[in-house]
């Protein structure tokens, strides 16, 4: 595995193949969903009084649980395109959003159809053994009384604390209608954006301190992999403030009056997720100008010694070129002290110059 990440990085140091990743963004072409090898089902169905939570293996046991008096949060991990087709013809979800939820590489968006409100947008992780933003798309349906969501990984999830809070009794959730609960998800993925955001950021300050220190070219490739990340998360966070301003905006008689101001509130946190975003795009840029102007100072301090070196030993090149030519008439030739007399001044004008150029701070 060793000989491999060697092999990688040198014949591939920039990580191209990240780089096609992070930028294959071509709407036109359909990416080919692999089917699940293992679908999760879960069942939360509750109110202010009662709840019910369960794992369930068939997804036809969902179908009872349709125009419920209750709030129910169906939540799939693992997509298989029959289970989300036969789920959305009971639920009554248009072709156009199963289309949505099957394609790979969405755009966070939202949309309306048949009364029903549907977004999909990115939840983000950061690796840290890679140094890598990954994204998980989710899909997320809200209906009366009825919130469904696919997932693509059942290993990693940022509901866990929502699913805790769906536990207590008299808790807010459970005193709220389907529009709370879609809410509160959409929430709890843009506040999990700080947390990876907090991540690059401790990387960003490390990266310039490097440069600070020292610059090679393996900080040059750490810049450069690092501001694929930031294209990634930009990308990522970017078009969720359209999303949720356009919730806001829908008047769909699913969210009520009460719970538009949650929405808002977390359009305020998508807002500044988003200029954060962009402050650690243009730190990015900055760094990068910093690497550099450090290369380059470095280099001008290299071409600074090598010309003092240069003037220092010119005046030795000059005496032993004098007193190497083949004249019979060349002065202090025959003197005892002749050679000694040149070695003196080739030791003695240098030190002079070293002098001269110290006193004027030239090094």
């Amino acid at each position: 595995m060793k000989g491999k990440k060697y092999l990688d990085y040198l014949f591939n140091p920039l990580d191209i193949l990240r780089t096609k990743e992070v930028l294959q963004v071509n709407p036109t072409v359909i990416h080919e969903r692999k089917e699940a090898i293992k679908t999760s089902i879960y069942i939360h169905e509750y109110d202010n009084n009662n709840l019910l939570s369960k794992e369930i293996q068939d997804i036809k046991d969902c179908y009872k649980h349709v125009n419920t008096p209750e709030v129910t949060w169906i939540n799939i991990d693992g997509i298989k395109k029959t289970d989300v087709e036969n789920l959305a013809e009971h639920f009554s979800v248009h072709q156009l959003i199963v289309e949505d939820i099957l394609s790979l590489g969405q755009r966070p968006k939202m949309d309306q159809i048949n009364g029903l409100l549907f977004c999909v947008l990115n939840m983000l992780y950061f690796n840290e053994k890679e140094a890598t933003v990954e994204s998980e798309q989710i899909s997320i349906v809200l209906g009366k009384n009825f919130v469904i969501s696919f997932q693509e990984d059942e290993s990693r999830d940022v509901f866990n604390t929502l699913r805790e809070k769906i536990k207590i009794n008299g808790s807010k959730i459970r005193q709220n209608k389907a529009d709370f609960l879609y809410y509160a998800m959409i929430d709890a993925i843009v506040d999990h954006y700080y947390l990876v955001m907090e991540k690059l950021g401790e990387r960003i300050e490390q990266l310039e301190e490097d440069i600070i220190k020292y610059s090679s070219n393996k900080t040059l490739v750490k810049i450069n992999n690092l501001r694929k990340e930031m294209i990634l998360l930009k990308r990522s966070i970017g078009p969720v403030r359209e999303l949720i301003h356009g919730i806001l905006r829908s008047e769909n008689e699913l969210i009520e009056d009460r719970t538009e101001k949650y929405f808002k509130d977390v359009y305020d946190h998508i807002v500044q997720a988003n200029d954060l975003a962009e402050n650690y795009r243009d730190i990015m840029i900055n760094i990068h100008d910093l690497y550099m102007s450090n290369m380059n100072l470095k280099l001008n301090q290299s071409m600074k010694v090598m010309a003092i070196v240069t003037c220092l030993l010119a005046p030795a090149t000059v005496i032993g070129g004098i007193f190497g030519m083949n004249f019979e008439r060349i002065p202090l030739l025959h003197n005892k002290w002749g050679f000694f007399i040149s070695v003196g001044l080739m030791i003695l004008i240098p030190v002079w110059m070293m002098g001269y150029f110290r006193r004027k701070n030239w090094f």
